[in-house]
C-alpha cells in the first residue's frame, strides 16, 4: 500500500474564523486522535494532502504525520470537502500502529472485456479487515469470462494474504446481463421519441354564439 510522509503544524486557532484563516494560508485544519491519546488539533499542507490522496490507495493512504519532532502513523477517517470547489475543509486522522488490524473500504476495479454481455456492477467497494500497514490499494475483478446470468460475489474476490472479507460474501459485485437486440434498441428509441413529443389534443379555442372568445367578462347585477 501507499505510505506518504506529511509535515503537520500545531493549530491554536479554532472555530470558523480560525479554520478560514488556516485554509487561506494553504493548509487544511485536521484532528489527530486514537489509541487513548488526547485529540491533537493540527494543520496539513493542502497541496501535499491532495497529492497523498491522489495515490492508488485514495482515502486509505497511510500517512506518516511528522509533528514536533515525532512521527505518527495515521489513516484518514473522515474527509470534508467544499461542496462546490471540492477543496479540503477538514480532515480527521486516526492513529494506527504497525501490525494493528483496521477495517476499511477498498475499491473494486474491473479488468478484462466480456463479449456480448452487459456488465452490471452493483458494488464499487467492499469492506475488509487488514493490517494498517498492508491495506490493499484496490481489488481487481476479471470480467473477461462473464456470461449472461452469471455473477461474481464478494466471496469470489481474491484477497491478499492477511486480509479478511467483512462484507457479506453473498453480495453480488458484478452481474452479466443480456445485451438488447437491435430491434429492441430501435423500439425503445421510437417510444422515447413519441414520449418527448407529448400528446396532441387538437382542441380548438371555445367561442360564444356571437363569435367572441369564451373569456369575456360576466355581467354583475
Amino acid at each position: 500500500m501507499s505510505e506518504v510522509r506529511i509535515a503537520a503544524e500545531p493549530r491554536t486557532e479554532f472555530g470558523k474564523g480560525g479554520a478560514r484563516r488556516t485554509r487561506r494560508a494553504g493548509r487544511v485544519p485536521a484532528v489527530l486522535y486514537g489509541h487513548g491519546l488526547a485529540p491533537r488539533h493540527i494543520s496539513l499542507p493542502a497541496r501535499d494532502l491532495l497529492h497523498a490522496l491522489k495515490t492508488d490507495a485514495g482515502s486509505n493512504v497511510l500517512l506518516t504525520v511528522e509533528l514536533a519532532g515525532q512521527a505518527e502513523l495515521a489513516l484518514p477517517k473522515e474527509i470534508q470537502r467544499h461542496p462546490i470547489r471540492g477543496s479540503f475543509e477538514h480532515v480527521d486522522l486516526v492513529v494506527v500502529r504497525r501490525g494493528e488490524k483496521v477495517t476499511v473500504d477498498v475499491r473494486i476495479i474491473l479488468v478484462g472485456e466480456p463479449r456480448e454481455v452487459l456488465v452490471d456492477q452493483q458494488m464499487t467497494t467492499v469492506t475488509v479487515e487488514a493490517e494498517a500497514t498492508n491495506i490493499p490499494d484496490s481489488l481487481e475483478v476479471d470480467i473477461a469470462g462473464l456470461t449472461v446470468g452469471a455473477g461474481i460475489t464478494a466471496g469470489d474476490l481474491e484477497l491478499p494474504s492477511g486480509t479478511r472479507l467483512v462484507t457479506d460474501a453473498e453480495y453480488v459485485v458484478v452481474q452479466g446481463l443480456a445485451a438488447p437486440s437491435a430491434a429492441q434498441v430501435e423500439a425503445e428509441l421510437d417510444a422515447a421519441e413519441l414520449s418527448s413529443a407529448g400528446p396532441s389534443t387538437g382542441a380548438e379555442p371555445s367561442t360564444t354564439d356571437d363569435g367572441d372568445s369564451g373569456s369575456g367578462e360576466t355581467g354583475r347585477e
